[in-house]
């Protein structure tokens, strides 16, 4: 299982590590950020991927995939809303 969130302010980092610490792979889509904000949202992410373990890898101009250390890699190609990302 793969988890999407789409979050529309900062405060919904809590949601994103919450997901990421069960060990499920968050799917992040900073579309509807600002800049400022976007920007906030990779570094939590980045911290969180230091203090965690795991990878945080780009998609796309503002879609990451974040998959935490304990579950087997997940390649975009296998996304299935993603997979034009990939062409």
């Amino acid at each position: 299982m793969i988890k999407t969130l789409r979050p529309k302010d900062y405060n919904e980092a809590l949601h994103i590590g919450h997901f990421f610490r069960k060990d499920v792979p968050v799917l992040m889509d900073l579309t509807q950020l600002t800049d400022e904000a976007a920007r906030q949202m990779v570094d939590f992410c980045a911290g969180l991927i230091c203090g965690r373990g795991g990878d945080m890898e780009r998609l796309d101009r503002r879609i990451f995939l974040l998959q935490p250390p304990a579950t087997p890699r997940i390649a975009p190609a296998h996304i299935p809303d993603l997979a034009h990302l990939t062409d």
